[in-house]
C-alpha cells in the first residue's frame, strides 16, 4: 500500500478551502488514498460542484460539502458540530482556507485584518482543539495546517499575511509536541510561490512561472505536504531550493529594503 494509504471509506479526512487551488489537490489525493471526504468553502456552488467531481472520479468513497465562513469567531464550533453532529469521526485533518493580502497595514481596512486573523489563527487553532481532542481519545490522527514561506519575508505589504502564517508555523511546531504522545502527528507545511488565483496572478502568468520553476503547481505541494504529514514531519518547505533562500531574506539589508518598499508600494491592492 502506499503511505497513508487506507481501506476504502474506512476513515475520514477534513478539508478546508477545498473547492479550488491547493485545498482540492489535497482532498484529490486523499480520496485516491481511500479517505471519505468531508469539504469546506465559502463558496456554495464551488464547493457542491467540487464534490460532485469528487464523487464521480473516486465513487468508493463519500463526499460530503459544506458551505461556511471560517472567518468569523464562533467557525470553529459551528464546523465541528456540523461536521460530527452525525457521528463523523475525523481520522486527517487539513486546515488549508486561508486569504491573501498585499497591503500596508495603515491602508488596510480593519474588517480584513479582523476576519484574515480569525481565519490563519482562531479557526485553525480551535479546529486542532476540538478535532485534535478527539483524535488523542482515539488513539491517533493526523492534521496539516498551511503556513507560507513568507515568515522568513516580512516585507512591506505582507505584515498581516507573513505574521499570521507565522503564527501557524509556530503553533504547529509547539502543538505536534504536545500531541505526540496521544499519537497525532501535526505537520506546518512553508510553501513559496504556487500557482493558484490567491495571489490574482493570471492564468498564463502562472503557466510561465511553472514553467520556469519560479512557482509550483498546487499538486507538487499537496504531494509533499501530505508525505510529510505521513512522515511525521514537524514543518515542510517543498523543494530544496527554496530553502536555499531562507537566510538571504532574513539578511536583505535596509537599503535594499526601501528600494522594495518603493517597488512593492506600485502592486499593492
Amino acid at each position: 500500500m502506499k503511505r497513508g494509504e487506507v481501506a476504502a471509506g474506512s476513515k475520514t479526512a477534513l478539508v478546508t478551502g477545498a473547492s479550488a487551488g491547493i485545498g482540492r489537490r489535497y482532498a484529490e489525493r486523499l480520496a485516491a488514498l481511500g479517505y471519505n471526504l468531508v469539504i469546506v468553502s465559502l463558496h456554495e456552488e464551488a464547493i457542491e460542484q467540487a464534490a460532485e467531481e469528487l464523487r464521480a472520479a473516486h465513487p468508493s468513497v463519500a463526499v460530503r460539502a459544506i458551505a461556511m465562513d471560517l472567518a468569523r469567531e464562533r467557525a470553529a464550533y459551528e464546523l465541528y458540530d456540523a461536521v460530527t453532529g452525525d457521528g463523523t469521526e475525523i481520522d486527517v485533518l487539513i486546515n488549508n482556507a486561508g486569504m491573501f493580502s498585499f497591503l500596508d497595514i495603515l491602508k488596510t481596512a480593519p474588517e480584513k485584518i479582523s476576519r484574515l486573523l480569525l481565519l490563519h489563527d482562531m479557526t485553525l487553532t480551535l479546529n486542532c482543539r476540538l478535532f485534535g481532542a478527539d483524535m488523542a481519545r482515539r488513539g491517533g490522527g493526523h492534521i496539516l495546517n498551511m503556513s507560507s514561506f513568507s515568515i522568513w519575508m516580512p516585507f512591506p505589504g505582507l505584515s498581516l499575511y507573513s505574521a499570521s502564517k507565522a503564527y501557524v508555523k509556530s503553533f504547529s511546531v509547539a502543538f505536534s509536541k504536545e500531541v505526540q504522545e496521544n499519537g497525532i502527528r501535526c505537520t506546518a507545511v512553508c510553501p513559496a510561490g504556487i500557482a493558484t488565483d490567491l495571489y490574482g496572478l493570471p492564468k498564463d502568468l502562472q503557466r510561465f512561472g511553472c514553467k520556469i520553476g519560479a512557482l509550483m503547481t498546487a499538486d507538487r505541494c499537496a504531494k509533499k505536504g501530505l508525505r510529510a504529514m505521513w512522515r511525521g514531519r514537524r514543518t515542510c518547505v517543498p523543494d530544496w531550493w527554496n530553502k536555499i533562500f531562507i537566510p538571504f531574506c532574513l539578511l536583505i539589508p535596509y537599503p535594499v529594503m526601501k528600494l522594495l518598499r518603493r517597488w512593492t508600494a506600485k502592486l499593492q491592492k
